[in-house]
């Protein structure tokens, strides 16, 4: 016999410290500037990004359509886009390297639940997405995940464990394509 879930544990526990909970209230209450604001206004974005904590490099392209859930737990390096319609569920650190593109609609999801606990515990963990990678349209990249660097998550592709530098994955769940290679260019690996 399997014991029940505890669903009234789990919404009467607390989640987010205090001060994550007040930024959660502002940041819902300034999305509208965030995300009524013109497509190309990206430093725009980036200021009000900053003002709520994120760290943003130089350059960052980020869509007014992208959804953020944390910007406090946001660290995006230099050159990065995060394209249209994407989600940014960071629960946990999310860290977006440098020359990094998030393709439209991507979700990268950094929570979940303990199914093996009855009160069905939130787990708030990182991701990272390493200088050079491109996440395709529509991939979901999961909790505790790093997409290494210069690697390819492909469109619709599910990737719930790790994905070495330099490789292509594709698929749900996402496995090994073949390897990248850069064209014409000194810095491709050997």
């Amino acid at each position: 016999m399997n014991p029940q879930l505890n669903i009234s544990r789990n919404r009467g526990s607390t989640k987010y410290s205090r001060r994550e909970q007040v930024e959660r209230v502002l940041w819902a209450l300034c999305s509208p500037l965030f995300r009524l604001s013109p497509r190309h206004l990206y430093g725009w974005r980036n200021l009000l990004l900053r003002l709520f904590g994120a760290r943003i490099g130089r350059r960052v392209q980020v869509y007014p359509s992208a959804r953020i859930f944390l910007p406090s737990l946001l660290v995006i390096g230099d050159e990065t886009t995060i394209g249209p319609d994407t989600r940014l569920y960071n629960l946990g650190p999310l860290r977006v390297g440098a020359r990094v593109t998030v393709s439209q609609s991507a979700h990268l999801c950094g929570g979940t639940h303990d199914d093996s606990d009855p009160a069905f515990r939130l787990i708030r963990a990182p991701i990272t997405l390493s200088d050079d990678c491109w996440i395709c349209a529509d991939a979901f990249v999961g909790p505790t995940v790093t997409i290494g660097e210069g690697a390819v998550l492909g469109a619709r592709a599910v990737a719930m464990r790790d994905v070495p530098a330099w490789q292509v994955h594709a698929g749900n769940p996402a496995r090994y394509i073949r390897d990248r290679r850069l064209a014409n260019t000194a810095s491709s690996p050997q």
